[in-house]
């Protein structure tokens, strides 16, 4: 038995450590203008939140939370929301633009991969790079939340490993629509359908309010799931379907890294 089970044990450590070797080369490459990137991202959800959830929020009033029955100003019922699509914005730009950069362009991976690291181990390490921007943005997010009184410091806490998993999800999907990515010009067609997805997931209203076939397709998008679960930890009573949320979510994580892995490993170990 040991005999077995130990060299796979050995066999995943050493994995695991070509995997965040990758991470510490591009937190060792970090150039300061990075920041100033970074607060760019954050900014977006927070003016969001300041003019749609506060601003029309006054004329809105109150809102009934489907399902529950929970009542909430209609900034809370935003802000969680807001927060979901703040944690797919840091993965996706970090797993979309840069990663194509960084494989069509500056030829970076060609590189790693000639290195014991593995196409699947180099999207596992870029990953997390991607997860620890979102995890800035959802932390950051997460206090002004608190502050302005939309959720309380318990719940918030909670909510952070939600929109951590958001991340990765986001970041797996992101990684996997790259490489079939042939120019700069087709991230025009992924920026459309990323916008399209912000407004249409039971972001600023619910999505029962919508027409029955278009209420369904929106509650099969990861974006909606991410907002249910993380409306639900932050404001709502949590049950049995946030478990299909959290699985749901874990399912798009696991096909977006075997798809970008086996692809990377298609495209530059010819």
């Amino acid at each position: 038995m040991v005999t077995l089970v130990l060299p796979r044990m050995l066999d995943l450590g050493r994995s695991a450590r070509r995997a965040a070797s990758v991470l510490e080369r591009n937190a060792a490459a970090l150039k300061s203008a990075y920041w100033v990137v970074l607060a760019s991202g954050l900014l977006e959800p927070l003016l969001y939140l300041f003019s749609i959830g506060v601003g029309v929020g006054r004329l809105i009033g109150d809102i009934t939370l489907p399902g529950s029955g929970v009542v909430v100003e209609y900034a809370a019922f935003v802000a969680p929301a807001m927060l979901a699509a703040s944690a797919m914005t840091g993965a996706l730009s970090e797993t979309t633009f840069n990663f194509f950069a960084k494989m069509k362009f500056v030829k970076l991976y060609d590189g790693i991969l000639a290195t014991p690291v593995r196409p699947t181990e180099l999207a596992l390490g870029e990953l997390g790079w991607a997860m620890a921007r979102g995890s800035v943005y959802s932390a950051a997010f997460l206090v002004v939340m608190v502050v302005m009184g939309l959720t309380t410091p318990l719940r918030a806490v909670l909510a952070f490993p939600a929109a951590v998993l958001v991340g990765f999800a986001f970041g797996g999907l992101g990684m996997a629509l790259s490489t079939y990515m042939r120019s700069w010009q087709d991230f025009d067609l992924m920026g459309s359908a990323q916008f399209a997805v912000f407004l249409f997931s039971g972001t600023f209203v619910p999505a029962q309010d919508y027409p029955p076939v278009l209420r369904w397709l929106v509650e099969v998008t990861p974006l909606y799931r991410s907002v249910d679960l993380i409306r639900t930890i932050a404001v709502d009573t949590v049950g049995w379907v946030q478990v299909l949320d959290v699985g749901y979510l874990l399912g798009v994580t696991a096909l977006g890294l075997a798809i970008a892995g086996r692809r990377v490993g298609r495209l530059l170990c010819r």
